[in-house]
């Protein structure tokens, strides 16, 4: 059975319904920004339409994208960030290389052992992870449990290091302002699902900045635009 194409059976035509998802996943905009920019352009879009456009398309544009990443490093930088649900502080697991690129992200409402277990697996799980040698997380105590129960299962390789050292995780700390950014204008999300779905958008945007998709280089706005349209099936 084909996969259904995400952008099927919807009232507008498909490159202004990506370009209203890829410009809200790129760019720190409220539905409403992109309500008056359409309307600025003669077309009418509610805000909860592109809403809805996001919440079905973002899941799929990391779907589409995960075969085309690049290799990352072996030298792990991990760490968590805040996201608001519903007036609630959740979770954020993120993980980047020793060169800034992203290796994996994993959404949690808890902050223990069982959820870093989770995000240390996704991450190995994924194809474009090298396996780790070395780890660096926060001083969170729940990081090293994981880490323990994962070296006994034999999840880990037996070289692989744990480092509790706060200066090295500058990096990924860092990376976390791309995310919070795109998070503010919407003032927090209403659920955990509608939070998931818009992280994972947010995030394969990110990393496609970043230039980790392949044929994709850093800064390359003409090819992020062609790619995306290509996965999806647009003539961009």
């Amino acid at each position: 059975m084909t996969e259904q194409n995400p952008l099927k059976w919807r009232h507008f035509q498909p490159d202004i319904l990506l370009l209203c998802v890829r410009w809200y996943l790129r760019s720190a905009l409220s539905y409403r920004d992109l309500e008056e920019m359409m309307a600025e352009r003669g077309l009418r879009v509610d805000h909860t339409t592109i809403y809805r456009w996001v919440q079905h398309s973002a899941p799929a544009l990391e779907q589409r994208c995960r075969p085309q990443l690049k290799m990352t490093s072996d030298s792990w930088r991990v760490d968590e960030t805040y996201i608001k649900v519903k007036k609630q502080w959740l979770y954020l697991y993120r993980a980047v290389d020793s060169q800034g690129h992203t290796l994996d992200f994993f959404f949690s409402s808890t902050r223990d052992a069982q959820a870093a277990k989770c995000f240390f697996l996704k991450t190995l799980d994924a194809s474009h992870s090298s396996e780790p040698r070395v780890i660096n997380v926060d001083k969170n105590a729940a990081s090293p449990k994981a880490f323990n129960e994962l070296k006994a299962a034999g999840s880990l390789s037996e070289s692989c290091e744990l480092r509790q050292v706060t200066y090295l995780n500058n990096l990924v700390e860092q990376d976390h302002r791309f995310i919070k950014r795109l998070t503010k204008p919407g003032m927090g999300f209403f659920s955990f699902e509608t939070a998931w779905r818009t992280l994972q958008g947010f995030e394969m945007m990110n990393i496609m900045r970043k230039g980790q998709l392949q044929g994709v280089g850093k800064g390359d706005m003409r090819s992020q635009v062609a790619l995306v349209a290509k996965l999806f099936g647009v003539v961009a």
